[in-house]
């Protein structure tokens, strides 16, 4: 990984959705900016119970530590469902979650993270912030073109160019798998991070609280939950090896 930023001088915006990733970027910011805000996204999502997490993690983080609780700013959620009316997916519709013939799984929402990334720039504008940070991967993802590094960093320079700005698109966890994931979790805030993490976020496209296994609540079946249970299952792994 790059050298740590440390820019307690400035402000962060975290796209912040109650999931593993960002809940894991939250910390992150939380550890590097002087003030860091949230952001969240209604667009009509099957899960979205993870809006529900959200403050129950943003409080778990406070009671963590005195320094993230001084630093965590406002949390904002915008409301989206003209994303949702237009995107005809299993992640926002009561559809079988299937592969497509482009070889992308049908909770692919077109323009999703585009769209996020244009509405935190114009509330970082309003609120006089220019880091925005994100959970996108391209290591260890559902095959998302969204999430793809070459995609970030055009929209940075878009955004930059069309609102003549210098906003900073950090993506902490794009080259690092879901096993590293949880590891960095532990490094930022030690075994109580992970836990909450674990117990509190929220991953499942179907939108499954009820099943707690021991990587955390889902389905069991779905992409977002194979894909957290299989870097769970390897970062124990790990530590069993170390």
């Amino acid at each position: 990984m790059s050298k740590p930023l440390r820019a307690l001088d400035e402000a962060a915006l975290v796209l912040f959705s109650g999931g593993q990733d960002s809940a894991t970027c939250l910390a992150w910011a939380l550890a590097r900016f002087g003030r860091v805000e949230t952001l969240g996204f209604d667009y009509g999502q099957r899960h979205a119970v993870e809006l529900d997490c959200r403050e129950t993690l943003r409080e778990g983080l406070r009671k963590q530590n005195p320094l993230w609780k001084e630093r965590l700013g406002m949390d904002h959620t915008l409301a989206l469902g003209a994303l949702g009316d237009i995107s005809e997916t299993a992640l926002t519709r009561n559809a079988e979650i299937t592969m497509e013939k482009d070889g992308l799984p049908n909770t692919f929402v077109p323009g999703r993270n585009i769209i996020f990334l244009t509405f935190a720039a114009a509330l970082a504008a309003r609120r006089g912030i220019r880091h925005i940070v994100t959970g996108v991967c391209e290591t260890d993802y559902s095959g998302y073109p969204d999430c793809r590094d070459d995609t970030i960093k055009a929209v940075q320079v878009a955004l930059n160019l069309g609102m003549d700005s210098r906003y900073v698109l950090h993506t902490p966890l794009m080259w690092i798998d879901k096993a590293e994931t949880w590891k960095l979790a532990e490094e930022l805030g030690g075994p109580a991070l992970v836990s909450l993490i674990n117990q509190e976020s929220h991953t499942c496209y179907l939108g499954d609280r009820g099943t707690m296994h021991p990587w955390g609540h889902g389905c069991g079946e779905c992409p977002a939950c194979a894909l957290r249970r299989a870097g769970w299952e390897e970062y124990v792994a790990e530590k069993a090896r170390a």
